[in-house]
């Protein structure tokens, strides 16, 4: 019987990511659930819960380590970590600008280091980020958020050409607006807005974009690839 697949999850507390986590379980994987603040998740043998910052070199090493320690081996990253702070772009602080970089983008790009190692040795690997429809069309007030969904979109490409001859896939998913904690705050007009952009007239769901997650994760012949997960429709710029 083949080892199962071992899955790095970071952001694994929020809304999300415990969706992935519980997909990833239902169909055989080892998940390493990567969490910063809350721990929502109870380790069992095919369970990992690993305190991770991934704006943290040193930290996202250690979780790492943590992973290979356990099951020798990291088949897909999945870079969910995230968090907001809005505010009109004149009025964003120094502090609320780079909160959100260093975990959206930083945080992205440290994990998806600390795992590369491994994947280039095994010659097979998938990153998956988590982006944005924002990366597209900006939204006001979310400035340091658009500019960091962004710049993902750049690095998973630019991921993508440099791994690719060792078979290490990256890709990103723009899951649209989701029942989240990041999304608890919007009001009911604003969801009911959200909602009419799509052509569909509806919201995606978290069942959906776990399952979705977890089928590309599966695939071995698509690689630096952007994948919108609701019916909102915007030019590519």
């Amino acid at each position: 019987m083949s080892q199962p697949r071992v899955a790095l999850i970071t952001g694994a507390s929020g809304g999300l990511g415990r969706a992935l986590v519980g997909e990833l379980l239902a169909q055989g994987w080892c998940v390493a659930a990567g969490y910063h603040r809350e721990n929502a998740h109870a380790e069992q043998p095919m369970l990992l819960p690993v305190p991770l910052d991934v704006t943290s070199r040193e930290g996202v090493a250690s979780s790492v380590a943590a992973v290979l320690a356990r099951w020798h081996r990291v088949d897909l990253l999945i870079n969910n970590a995230g968090l907001t702070a809005d505010n009109l772009s004149w009025l964003l602080t120094d502090d609320d600008w780079q909160r959100v970089l260093d975990v959206h983008l930083k945080g992205a790009f440290l994990c998806s280091q600390a795992v590369l190692r491994p994947m280039l040795k095994q010659r097979d690997g998938h990153i998956l980020n988590i982006a944005s429809f924002s990366a597209r069309s900006g939204n006001r007030g979310q400035a340091n958020y658009a500019a960091a969904k962004a710049g993902l979109l750049g690095l998973t490409t630019s991921l993508a050409k440099e791994v690719g001859s060792r078979n290490v896939r990256v890709n990103a998913l723009l899951p649209g607006v989701l029942p989240t904690p990041m999304t608890a705050g919007l009001t009911p007009q604003q969801l009911e807005a959200f909602a009419a952009a799509n052509t569909l007239g509806r919201l995606n769901d978290l069942a959906e974009v776990a399952r979705f997650a977890v089928f590309l994760a599966g695939t071995q012949n698509i690689s630096g690839q952007f994948f919108q997960l609701d019916s909102r429709i915007a030019r590519w710029s």
